[in-house]
């Protein structure tokens, strides 16, 4: 009875621990596969977040219409305000008509008023982002206006009413005292300066200079009006720009040929440079400023836009550079349009394709014909006459041969991005020649964004490399001593002491090391370095002591007690090299080691620098390292080592024929997860470095990583925004790099588990 009862105990027990097994091991494979799933759900949410950047643009035509106003007067410009609500069509002969966008109704027709036997004779317009528009006229005066759409919500409705304005007054302002007509004609306005340059009908180049005066009396201010005379060869002059700044003037030839004044001193007006445009055969058939208006597009009968600025060259001297080309057709260029605040331009062919591009991205993001079916191949061109672009680069107006105003939708959000972007060396206007620069944003309105993530991905490997130098042979060679050589009393409390280090917060030890730590370093830079030498010296040399004393002396101190003594050394070795560091730094390098470093071996120096960040990094990676290096060589079963003493081996050959190769999974998983730690680090690296995104493998420059870029500029960035997709890409490549890591270090602890499982 008692043995049956016991049985049916057993039995019971059994089927229990059976239940609580089978329960166990689905609930933690349940947990594995959900580690897996948020792993695959954070990538494929990140993937989401990427992938608008490069999607193409894509357009339609969304209204079509007879030109508003009439055919009888030649569109010289039109304009549509930023809700695509009102379009403005200037004409030759001075109208300013303002119309519906979405059905071309006429709201308004203004007539320029013109003196008896005045005529208009030239158009130009300036910063279109200003609105900007000049008419020259036959008595050598030129009337600017500019159209503002103010914006009112009666009723809680927007209303969108367009004004005609006349920034430099209703009076027209003289620029050719000689009252001959102006053929051609540009502005640009400033807040305290306003120049008008104009070319006239016999062939001079003139500007007019209009500098506002402030009255000390409180009195009304009062333009200084001034004149001067740029050229007087200037016949075959077709196409006049200046810039927004007002520093320098365009003039070109239908030919290809180009002359550029400095006219930022307006008293003293320099010809800078003359040069062609185009090859030889070539003309030039549309002339635009890019949006910034540093940038010139060139448009030729080839059917090619080329982009030019100017750069710094190695005299010393500023001059147009022929920068990238784009491809718009086989016919020649008959329209060329740029967004107003971004670098993106819209250009057209006499067969009636049409493109739109990103300059810096050097992208084609769109190509298709003009008609009623955009973009059927199989359609014959009509030849465009005019087109705009809306300031949020959302709209397109496209005047058309047939008189017909075609508005069409434009979804082009990120036009910025290219692989050639991201990862490829840029010519940004301004620079000296192509580089690797992420800069995300300015103070511009027609700021070129720069959005390389190659300093970043370099940024987190120097950082990775600095730490893991410092940390694994510290970290590594710790652990083989504890585990293997250190008396277990002593390893009770090593071992506890090194893992409590892991439990300081990063953003405490980046506070340290970028308040405390690096001025120190600075301080003392000979002494840091001269540890590396007095300590290692100082360390063999006792240790040579040591084995010279007489073994009753060496033999009162317990086997793996020997570290214990080491630690007086190490810490006058230390003190004696931090306290020669002055005399030495003024020996060699005149008391100033970091402005040695700049002025004789040019080499720039930055207080927080990646020198800072490999002691701290590594100092916060060290505890990952060493704890699980030391379980794993600890682990290593003792009959192996005690096998290997009792065949002859010594300790040392123990150690490293049997204990470290049976270790050795455990020591590469250890290695590759602080690997890991020291590349998705992001408060010390924040904290410790000047945070500047660089190509410099230097010690002493510093860095910006992925982690960091992503923690300083997520909370500025506008969601929805390239800037903040660019992120999440950094992110996301971050995300990949750590993954490919862990992985390829999964494959390999497997393959030295498999191999040194047998010994």
């Amino acid at each position: 009875m008692t043995t049956t009862r016991s049985r049916e105990i057993s039995i019971r027990h059994q089927r229990g621990r059976l239940i609580r097994d089978t329960l166990t091991r689905y609930v933690v494979g349940l947990g594995g596969v959900a580690v897996i799933a948020a792993v695959a759900l954070i990538f494929f949410y990140l993937l989401y977040v990427v992938m608008p950047l490069f999607k193409s643009a894509d357009v339609e035509i969304v209204a079509q219409y007879t030109l508003p106003g009439g055919v009888g007067s030649v569109t010289t410009q039109l304009v549509i305000d930023e809700q695509r609500e009102i379009g403005v069509r200037y004409t030759q002969d001075g109208r300013v008509l303002f119309f519906r966008v979405s059905d071309g109704k006429l709201i308004n027709d203004t007539q320029l008023t013109l003196p008896a036997g005045v005529r208009l004779t030239g158009f130009g317009h300036g910063d279109l982002a200003k609105g900007l528009m000049v008419y020259g006229r036959s008595d050598g005066q030129a009337q600017v206006l500019r159209v503002v759409f103010n914006a009112s919500y009666p009723d809680n409705v927007r209303v969108i009413t367009p004004q005609l304005e006349y920034p430099l007054g209703e009076a027209a302002i003289v620029v050719d005292p000689n009252g001959v007509a102006l053929t051609h004609i540009t502005v640009q306005q400033g807040e305290e300066r306003s120049t008008i340059v104009a070319k006239t009908a016999d062939d001079r180049l003139v500007m007019t200079s209009l500098i506002l005066e402030e009255s000390f009396m409180d009195d009304e201010p009062e333009l200084d009006v001034s004149y001067q005379h740029l050229s007087d060869d200037m016949e075959d002059i077709d196409y006049l720009l200046l810039d927004k700044d007002q520093q320098r003037v365009y003039a070109a030839s239908s030919d290809g040929e180009m002359n550029v004044f400095d006219v930022g001193d307006h008293e003293e007006i320099v010809q800078l440079e003359k040069l062609r445009l185009t090859e030889i055969g070539t003309t030039i058939t549309a002339l635009k400023f890019l949006a910034g208006d540093i940038s010139l597009l060139v448009g030729d009968s080839s059917g090619k836009v080329t982009q030019w600025f100017s750069v710094w060259d190695i005299n010393n001297t500023n001059m147009l550079t022929l920068i990238r080309s784009f491809d718009v057709g086989s016919q020649p260029v008959v329209s060329l349009v740029s967004e107003p605040y971004r670098k993106g331009f819209a250009a057209s062919d006499s067969a009636g394709r049409l493109g739109l591009y990103h300059a810096t991205a050097h992208r084609n993001l769109w190509s298709g014909r003009v008609d009623s079916d955009a973009g059927d191949e199989g359609q014959s061109g009509a030849d465009i006459k005019s087109m705009a672009i809306s300031p949020r680069a959302d709209a397109m107006f496209i005047e058309s041969a047939d008189n017909k105003l075609t508005v069409w939708h434009v979804d082009n959000e990120y036009p910025e991005i290219s692989w050639s972007v991201l990862w490829g060396k840029v010519w940004y206007e301004s620079y000296e020649s192509p580089e690797y620069i992420w800069q995300s944003s300015s103070a511009s309105n027609d700021f070129e964004p720069k959005y390389s993530l190659t300093p970043l991905a370099f940024g987190t490997l120097k950082a990775a490399f600095y730490a893991m130098l410092f940390a694994v042979p510290l970290a590594i060679m710790g652990a083989i001593y504890t585990a293997y050589f250190m008396a277990p009393g002593m390893r009770k409390l090593v071992k506890p002491g090194i893992e409590i280090m892991e439990a300081l917060p990063t953003v405490i030890l980046g506070f340290l090391a970028g308040l405390w730590l690096a001025p120190v370093v600075e301080q003392n830079m000979v002494g840091i370095f001269g540890l590396l030498l007095f300590v290692p010296i100082s360390i063999l040399l006792f240790a040579y002591f040591w084995r010279s004393l007489p073994s009753r002396i060496t033999h009162r101190f317990p086997d793996g007690w020997d570290a214990a003594l080491l630690i007086p050394v190490i810490l006058v070795s230390a003190s004696l090299a931090l306290w020669l560091g002055p005399g030495l730094e003024l020996f060699f390098f005149a008391g100033d080691m970091p402005g040695w470093l700049s002025n004789e071996m040019n080499i720039d120096f930055d207080q927080r620098n990646a020198m800072i960040v490999g002691l701290t990094m590594g100092f916060a990676v060290i505890p990952t390292i060493f704890s699980m290096t030391e379980d794993a060589i600890f682990n290593v079963p003792r009959h192996l080592s005690n096998g290997s003493l009792a065949l002859g081996a010594t300790q040392w050959q123990t150690l490293v024929r049997v204990i470290i190769l049976t270790a050795s999974p455990g020591i590469f998983a250890a290695v590759m997860i602080g690997l890991g730690r020291a590349v998705g680090e992001t408060m010390i690296v924040l904290m410790a470095t000047g945070n500047t995104p660089v190509l410099d493998f230097s010690l002493f420059q510093g860095m910006r990583t992925l982690s960091a870029n992503v923690a300083v500029e997520v909370p500025e960035s506008e969601v929805g925004s390239t800037h903040y997709r660019v992120l999440f890409l950094a992110a996301l490549v971050l995300f990949a790099f750590t993954f490919m890591v862990n992985t390829l270090g999964e494959l390999v602890r497997q393959r030295l588990r498999s191999k040194y499982s047998s010994l």
